[in-house]
This record gives C-alpha cells, structure tokens and sequence, in this order.
C-alpha cells in the first residue's frame, strides 16, 4: 500500500463531516426529519459554605466568582474589586486558613469551604491584633486596599509560622523568620497605591513579635 493511500484529502474530510451531521438527525414520529434535542446545560447550581464562622446557601449562576458571591449576594463589601484581574490584591480573602484571590475562582468551586473576609476578622469594637497594628502604624491612607493587605497579611504570618518558604528564603532546611524582606516579598501581590508599604511592614512586624 502506498503511503499515499492512507493520506486523509481535503475531499475525504468534508465526506466524514457530512456523514457525521447526516447522523444527528433522526425521524420525528410524523416521519420529518429533525434534529435531535439535547438536554440543556445548567446555567445555576447550588453552593454551601461558611463564611466568617456562619453556614451560607446561595444559587448561583455558574459563572459568579466567589468576590461577586461576597459582594453581591451576601453583601460583605469589606473585600474590593480592584483589577478584577488578581493583579492588586485588593479582593483577598482566606480559604480553609490560606488566602486566594477571590476574584480569580468560580464560587461554586468552594463547595463545604471555610471562607474568612475581613469582616470574619475582627470589629470596630473589637479589632484583631493585626487591624490594631495597621490603625497604630498608619498603614492605610485611602483604604481601598486595606481589607486585602491586612487580610493578606495575617495569612502571611500564619505561612512563616507553618514553615512555608518565600522566593527569598535563603535556607530552605531552616524556618523562615517574619524579616523586613520575607514580608516584602510575601506581600508583593497587595498593591497599595497610596504607598504605604513601609508602614504595612511596620505593623506586620509588630504583631510577629508579639507572644501567641
């Protein structure tokens, strides 16, 4: 046989494609022909999580990420849209203890999850350590990132505590330490545009040394 035999022609292809498409359509019961009905895709499900320490329902479309889930339909509007891109950090919420970009995750993919914002943190009446730090320190000026950046942050320490190495880390046999640069370089990811980074550092550090 030739090698040319088992080419497959332009020809050759068209004449399977119409074969396939001759096979979708089947007799209706008056002898017409019709095209064969699929069962439609469902454009909402059902999703159950807790958030902040309280069991939550919602039927969602599909395609809600879990920002618009806090935002618009629990209302928890202390976590930001900023980018809508996870390029600024701003929408920063913990899920089961690590933090995510809640912009960039469908909700229905926390199914049973254990969603923390910054309302789950603390309140005005009784702040955590870590929103007491960033008010002692003055590491905000507009605000708008704030929510991500101290949400972030707790999550940072919580990451140095267990261990987790950072792209700086030099010695990965050794514990991390909460310095100045594996701070930096941990929160690289929460833009502030007003620039109050050094500040945030400052209040981060703080709360590391201060005993569990």
């Amino acid at each position: 046989m030739r090698s040319t035999d088992l080419e497959l022609n332009r020809r050759d292809l068209m004449v399977s494609a119409s074969a396939c498409a001759v096979a979708t359509i089947v007799p209706s019961s008056s002898g017409a022909q019709t095209l064969e009905s699929a069962e439609p895709a469902p454009v909402t499900s059902n999703v159950s999580f807790t958030v902040n320490g309280e069991r939550r329902e919602l039927d969602l479309d599909l395609r809600t990420t879990l920002l618009d889930a806090l935002r618009e339909h629990l209302h928890l509007t202390g976590t930001k849209k900023g980018c809508d891109h996870g390029q600024c950090g701003a929408c920063t919420v913990m899920v089961n203890g690590q933090r995510i970009n809640s912009c960039l995750t469908l909700a229905v993919m926390h199914e049973g999850d254990e969603v923390t914002t910054i309302e789950g943190l603390g309140t005005p009446d009784k702040l955590h350590p870590m929103q007491d730090a960033f008010v002692k320190h003055d590491g905000y000026q507009c605000g708008y990132c704030t929510p991500g950046q101290i949400v972030s942050a707790v999550a940072v320490l919580a990451e140095v505590k267990a261990g987790i190495p950072s792209h700086v880390t030099a010695d990965l046999s050794a514990a991390p330490e909460a310095s100045n640069a594996e701070l930096r370089e941990r929160m690289s990811g929460n833009i502030c545009r007003c620039g109050a980074y050094s500040n945030i550092a400052e209040a981060m550090t703080e709360v590391a040394g201060r005993p569990a």
